[in-house]
Order: C-alpha cells, then structure tokens, then sequence
C-alpha cells in the first residue's frame, strides 16, 4: 500500500475516475450528523485562512483506499475504490454545490470548479468518462443529473419504477451544501467573491484526506473490514455485498459484460432499492428489510439461532468452512430465491398464502417462524405443498394462542423443524403435520378441538396487544361466512374490534333481578357480576365493525349499542346478530359456540392416532347416503369420489371400505382419512368427514342411550 496526503482539490485535479463498484453500497450520508461535522471543518478552515494564513495545517479528514485499474489506449487513468465512497461522493456533491452557487452569481469560479468534475478532452467512451466520480447504479442517474445538469439521462437507463416519492441522500447533501454556501458567501450587500475566493481555498490548502492506493498483492477485502470494524453507519447487509461481490470479481466477462456486472445487476440491485431499506419492526428491535431478509436466509440454511448483529461474521464463516455453493452465482441466486418469498412476507397480499402469512405473523408477532416459511417455499421437495403448511402452521400457532400456551420457545422449535424436514425422505408436508400433531407438552403442543374450544369460550381474549390477532381471526371468519353466501362485497375501511356488551356494563347495562344500590354485598349478585365480568372480553361478545362508535353510544344500553352495531350490515358477522332478541351472558356463550364451529373449519385440528373406542364408531358410523360427492386435495391434486354400495369410489382405484384406506392409498403414508376427505352435504356445503361423523355419532350415541 502506498499512501498519499491529498487536499479535496488535488484529489479531483486532472484527467482521471474514481469508479464506486456496481456493489457499493448507495450513497448514505445524511445531513445529520455527517454533512454538519464536514461543514463544521470547513468554516473552522475557513477561519484559520482569514486569522493568520501562515500557521494554517491541512485538517485530516480520514482515508480512501483505491486499486488502479488496467485501462488501454484513450480510456482515461481510473481507479476503483474499495473504501470511501461516501466521502468522495460527498466532496463532488459540495464541488458541484460551490459551481451552481457560482454560476448564480455570475463568479468566474463557475468554470474552474467544472474541472474538478467534468473530464474533457480526448477519451474512450465520454459518456462515461467525462465524470470524475462514476457512482453505482442506484445513485447513477442522481448524481449524474446534478454534476451534468443539461445531460441527456437516457443514455443511462430509465430511473427505478418503485421510487418516483423517494428523494436520494444525494440530491438533498447537494441541497444541503448550497444553502450553507449561499448563507456563507452572500452577505446584505450581496454575492461576495473574497469570502467566496477563501472558502474554495479552504478545501486546496486546509482540508485534507490520505489516499491510499493498493498493490498487487494488497487483499481488498480485509482491508474493507479493518477500516470499517467500527461498523460506523454498515449494515450488515454492506458488508455481505462487499464481501460477496469482492469474490466474484475474478469471474471475468462475457458476452463483453464483466460477470460482477451483471450478477450485481441481477442479484443485488434489487436489494438495493428503497423497498429493502424501509425500516421493519420484530419484537423491540428495528432494522432494514433487508437486515432481516438475510438473517432469515442465514437462520434458514444452517438451522441455527442467528442476530442481526453477528449477522455478517457467521455468514462469512459459514461461507469460508463449510463452502455450501458451487459458485457465487448460486450463492446469489440462493439469497435471490429467498428475497422473493420474504419480498412477499412484507408486500402482504391478502390473496397470496405467503403474503397472508406475513400478515398474520405482524398480527401475531411471529417473525420467528420467517425462517421455516423460506424453507417450506423454497426447497423443491416441500414448495409443491406450500399453501398447505403454511395454513398448517398458522393453525398450530393461532390455536396455541387462544389457549394461552406459551412462545418462549417458538425461536428455537421451529428452526429446529427445518433440520428435522430436511433428514426427511418421504412426504415433506406429512412430516410435518405427523410432528407437530405428535407434541405433547405445554411448550409445543398443537391443541385439538377440545382443548382449543375451552380456551375459545372460557378465556378472556381481549387483553394487552391482541387487537390485531382479534382482527385477523374475526376477519378470517367474516370472508369464510361470505364464502359460504357466495358474497363478494369489499370492505375498503379499517375493520377494528367492538365489545357487543360494553366493558363498563355496570352503568347501562344491569343484570336482571337484582338492584345494585341494595345488592352489592349480595352473594349471588355478586356471583353474577364476576359471571359477567369473565364473559365480558370473550369471543362471544367482540365483533368487527367497519368504523368505530363513538364514546356515548359504544358504553350505551342495549337500546342503543346493538342496533349500533347491527347498523354495520356490510358484515355477516352482525347481520347475524339480527337473530338475538337480548344479549347476556347465555348469548355470549352461544355466539362463541357458532364462532367456534366456523373458527374450527378455517383452522384445522392435529392429526392424532385413533382413540380407544375408534373401532366402534367405524363400525356405527357408516358412510354418508349413496351419491355423497366427495373430494380430497393433496400435494396440489384434487382426488373426487362418489359414495355406492357403502364403498367409496375414486376413478382410477378400486373402490375404497373407509375414507383411511383411501387416503392411504393415494398418499402412500398412514393418516387418517376422516380428517382429508370433504362431503357434500344437501343445504350445507363441503364438509369435513370428521365433522360429519362427530354429529353422526352423537345422534347414534343418543338413540342408543334411549
């Protein structure tokens, strides 16, 4: 390495290029604190120039570090730089600054600063060439706008379609910088050229920066990491691209495009879009989408807990010991395939399964399932089946929580899923219903119907910060209820929660039979008010609305609150509450009952071996009427059949004594079929065989008991 002491000036002076590679990161400096400390070493150098010029020293300003590289015949002398990019880009935009304050006031300075810019003279390529600094593609067509303001743009391409409200950092540092130059060089009596002719002196004699400049046998990459150890204002993902991309320089070209080029343009430049830098929140921390994209990615890929913070040195790690990729085409092409389905996680499309799923993890604060989600849409062996196991693991997540149960170990449980997935040799989705079903403890066990239906109607679920569950769920039920009325109406408004019975009933809403001036001591008023309070905040009593009700009328008597909430007739939930001539603590209980039964058709219950007394059901419980269609969706494929002679038939088999032995032999695994295959029952619709058999055998057991 040899380095050189070089003011800003001197720096730019010449023909020459300073080339930020297509993999930098984009320009980052904000006025805050970083614009301000550089204009604060300006004006002190700019003080020290008027005192006593004599005594002046150049002010250090940190280092760049810069590889020659190979140029032939007219291309002009360049250089890539490997660190200090922000700092250059910073330096051209206060230049271009000081020319377009120059140039307003008509100074003869206008054109000296245009040679620290703009190349000219005889050249290879002057499209290109004519800038001294040549940024990456995301900041590209930005700077060049302000360095060339007459340029014609589209010789560098059409500017990014998703960022037409963003303003780059560069447009507002060379916005930053003109105003402090105006207010610096334009006094009441107006333009002066003196304080003007001392603030560029400034940057020729008084501000300096060393220059390092790398030999053959310099490694570029450590010395990126050495200088950025402090980690001042890198992201991890910034150092992942570098790291990435310094590896694939050696690729060389083809079809006359450096390979770096185009994987970058591929690969990265996606992510290096304003999309991927908007911040996202899990838990109490904060980062960039992107921060989270490849923790997710590096999680994923070695099952294993992995921080934001040490995101970069277990990846580099990883990278370096155990040489997962052929290629760094497939490294990116990996992290491509990720960033597709986690772009879909945060986009939250209510018709897409996987954007649905981002919107239930918000809801249910579950970002550490994100890394499970990857691995089931994106290893070939278990994407087929995606939208399957997804609607699985919101189950499994959705009933745990409604039952209380604990997330303390979801973060390690589910990573722990993929290692077990992937050790899997048959059906990747069969794995994983059989093992979440088979879990037994409080820590990880998949509530069945039973267990489920005790925390639905005897737990209090609007508490804390549940609003958002509470929506998802009831929202879930509502499009299923519209569904089932073949409604396709759509509600544009915000959906929010709404008690039927306020939670300060005390004051509107008295319990029959008792005066409360007289009762308060009451044994059994007082064990109907605590009956009260408990079903209060149950499933029973919520319900959406498409706006919120105002204080009066939210906290109002039954006269008024119900016909409030009825009024929001848009919504199935409560046009069936037309059917409730009053509202306490038995209609709560019933509502939360008809909730259940649809609740318990959206979200499916754990496949469990059969119970004792299985055999008899079998035996009582025969197959529906002859003629009952029936269907079975697995790995993508529907499977219909049609009940004759006590048999099911399903084309391409023989026919079929139990809905198991069919589910069997479609599937090649052990199940059990009453949890697969739907019937179409005359005025209901599709309904799940186990649910059919449940109210069969309940009015069998009956007639028999009688």
């Amino acid at each position: 390495m040899k380095p050189y002491t070089r003011s800003i000036i001197e720096l730019f002076d010449g023909k020459k290029r300073f080339l930020i590679p297509l993999y930098q990161r984009q320009y980052a400096w904000k006025a805050h604190p970083q614009l301000e400390l550089l204009w604060e070493d300006i004006e002190r150098s700019v003080a020290r120039l008027m005192e006593d010029r004599r005594s002046l020293t150049p002010h250090f300003m940190g280092a760049i570090v810069i590889a020659q590289v190979k140029t032939y015949g007219k291309e002009l002398q360049a250089f890539e730089i490997i660190d200090g990019q922000q700092r250059l880009t910073t330096f051209q935009l206060l230049l271009a600054a000081l020319r377009d304050v120059a140039g307003t006031h008509g100074s003869h300075y206008e054109a000296e600063l245009q040679k620290y810019l703009l190349n000219d003279g005889i050249m290879h390529d002057p499209v290109k060439e004519r800038y001294k600094l040549w940024p990456s593609l995301t900041d590209r067509l930005s700077f060049v706008k302000i360095v060339d303001p007459n340029v014609d743009t589209h010789f560098f391409g059409p500017p990014p379609t998703d960022e037409a409200d963003v303003v780059r950092r560069s447009v507002a540092a060379h916005d930053y910088f003109k105003e402090k130059i105006a207010a610096h060089v334009v006094t009441e009596d107006g333009f002066d050229e003196r304080r003007f002719e001392i603030l560029f002196e400034s940057l020729k004699e008084g501000l300096a920066i060393v220059s390092i400049e790398l030999e053959g046998g310099d490694d570029p990459q450590t010395i990126f990491e050495t200088l950025n150890s402090r980690g001042v204002d890198l992201t991890p993902g910034d150092l992942m691209r570098n790291f990435i991309f310094q590896r694939a320089k050696g690729m060389g070209q083809s079809d006359g495009e450096l390979v770096v080029d185009t994987l970058y343009e591929k690969h990265w430049l996606p992510l290096d879009r304003s999309f991927w830098g908007q911040s996202a929140s899990r838990g109490r921390q904060s980062r960039n989408r992107l921060d989270w994209m490849l923790t997710d990615h590096l999680s994923m890929h070695i099952g294993d807990l992995v921080s934001v913070e040490s995101l970069f040195e277990r990846y580099r790690r990883w990278l370096l010991n155990t040489r997962p990729f052929p290629s760094v085409t497939a490294e990116l092409e990996s992290i491509s395939a990720t960033a597709a389905i986690e772009r879909r996680l945060f986009d939250q499309s209510p018709t897409d399964p996987i954007g649905n799923f981002g919107r239930f993890a918000d809801a249910f604060d579950v970002s550490t399932a994100m890394p499970l989600v990857i691995y089931l849409a994106t290893d070939p062996s278990a994407s087929a089946d995606i939208d399957r196991a997804l609607a699985v693991l919101v189950s499994y997540i959705l009933r745990r929580d409604i039952c209380g149960l604990t997330t303390k170990n979801y973060n390690r449980f589910f990573i722990g899923i993929i290692e077990r997935l992937r050790q899997t040799e048959g059906n990747k989705l069969d794995a994983f219903i059989e093992f979440l079903s088979s879990r037994q403890s409080e820590t990880d066990r998949w509530p069945d119907d039973v267990e489920w239906q005790r925390g639905w109607l005897g737990r209090g679920q609007y508490k804390g910060p549940r609003q958002a569950r509470l929506r998802y769920i009831f929202e879930a039920i509502e499009l299923a209820k519209r569904s089932s009325l073949n409604e396709d109406i759509t509600i544009r408004s915000a959906l929010t929660i709404e008690h039927i019975m306020p939670q300060t009933w005390h004051t509107n809403w008295p319990i029959p039979g008792f005066n409360t001036d007289e009762g308060d001591l009451d044994p059994d008023y007082i064990f109907k008010r605590i009956e009260r309070d408990s079903a209060i905040d149950r499933m029973g009593n919520l319900t959406l609305l498409t706006h919120s009700l105002n204080a009066t009328v939210s906290n109002g008597p039954y006269s008024v609150k119900m016909p409030a909430v009825r009024a929001h007739s848009s919504l199935a939930l409560n046009r069936e509450l037309n059917s409730y001539s009053d509202w306490n603590e038995e209609m709560i209980q019933q509502r939360g009952i008809d909730l259940f039964n649809a609740a318990r058709k959206i979200w499916e219950a754990p496949i469990r071996p059969d119970l004792p007394g299985q055999a008899f059901i079998e035996e009582n419980v025969a197959f529906p009427p002859a003629g009952t269609k029936c269907k079975f969706t697995y790995a993508g494929k529907e499977y219909s059949g049609v009940i004759e002679d006590g048999r099911l038939v399903v084309q391409g088999y023989e026919p079929f004594a139990t809905f198991s032995a069919a589910s069997r032999a479609i599937t090649n695994t052990s199940r059990n079929g009453w949890h697969d295959w739907n019937l179409m029952e005359a005025g209901v619709g599709w309904t799940l065989a186990s649910d059919w058999r449940f109210q069969k055998t309940i009015s069998r057991l009956g007639r028999l008991i009688l």
